[in-house]
């Protein structure tokens, strides 16, 4: 696969990442991750508006991404992958500088790199038909989930529970709260209204969660975003997740309790149908 690492289009497997990197020492970075589907990239733009927030709140050298949008088209067109479903990755570093905890100065230039994968969405396309089994867990995490950095231990390991408790998805309880999964954004729907968590520091604003909300209100379904409580949840008609590779996909299973029926719910079908009516390129 052909990669761009600063500023230069080269093949993957000739990049290197200096130890000095404070990506590499530090999670001192943010990543984005766009879908491609045969036609055009998903949202582009306001992907790269949350990786500028994301760089402007950590001070970065370079907090206007914007020019990475063609590029990512260009490695799409270079990979040959314009009629395949694709994931394109963005990952920027505060750049090298010796190991110190403060910022380095002077500034150095961030390091940029960018991928692309072939992304085979037949098992994502299964889960969206028949739901998914999800878990809750303490969420642990620290305050700015705002920010997309790349510091996803507390993320991987409750993946991980949930991977083992054989479930798809774990959801982060922040003081009773039901917030958000670990790489997807969570909605409960109460009495045909659905609802999701209000953006905060506690969550990152998620681009299909966005898109959800703005296709409920072309459907004309109510919409609420207000604190999802952990002694309510069993009240709740449907739970779904929605994120860049999960789209909407429902939750049948919360900790091994059914949610309604145990199927895939009416609002979430009628959301589904919607974003697929959206996609047209």
């Amino acid at each position: 696969m052909i990669a761009y690492f600063n500023g230069r289009f080269m093949p993957k497997q000739d990049i290197c990442i200096p130890v000095d990197d404070r990506g590499f020492l530090f999670s001192d970075s943010l990543y984005e991750v766009i879908r491609y589907y045969p036609g055009g990239l998903f949202r582009p733009n306001a992907h790269i508006r949350r990786l500028n927030h994301g760089a402007g709140h950590l001070s970065l050298a370079c907090t206007d991404f914007s020019y990475l949008i063609p590029v990512a088209g260009d490695l799409i067109h270079q990979n040959q992958l314009e009629s395949q479903d694709a994931l394109v990755y963005i990952h920027v570093t505060r750049g090298i500088a010796p190991r110190n905890h403060p910022f380095p100065v002077p500034t150095p230039a961030p390091t940029i790199y960018m991928g692309v994968s072939l992304f085979d969405t037949s098992a994502k396309d299964r889960q969206r038909k028949t739901g998914i089994h999800a878990i809750t867990v303490p969420d642990i995490r620290w305050s700015r989930c705002d920010m997309k950095t790349t510091g996803l231990t507390a993320n991987v390991l409750a993946n991980q529970q949930a991977a083992e408790n054989g479930a798809d998805e774990a959801v982060f309880v922040r003081d009773g709260v039901l917030m958000e999964g670990t790489h997807t954004n969570f909605m409960a729907v109460f009495d045909n209204i659905v609802t999701t968590a209000p953006l905060s520091n506690y969550i990152l604003g998620g681009i299909t969660r966005d898109t959800v909300l703005a296709l409920c209100r072309h459907l004309g379904i109510r919409t609420s975003e207000s604190p999802i409580y952990e002694n309510r949840i069993h009240r709740a008609s449907e739970l779904m997740v929605t994120g860049t590779t999960t789209e909407i996909t429902p939750i049948v299973a919360l900790n091994d309790q059914p949610v309604g029926n145990g199927r895939p719910g009416p609002t979430a079908r009628a959301l589904q149908d919607a974003f697929t009516e959206h996609l047209s390129f």
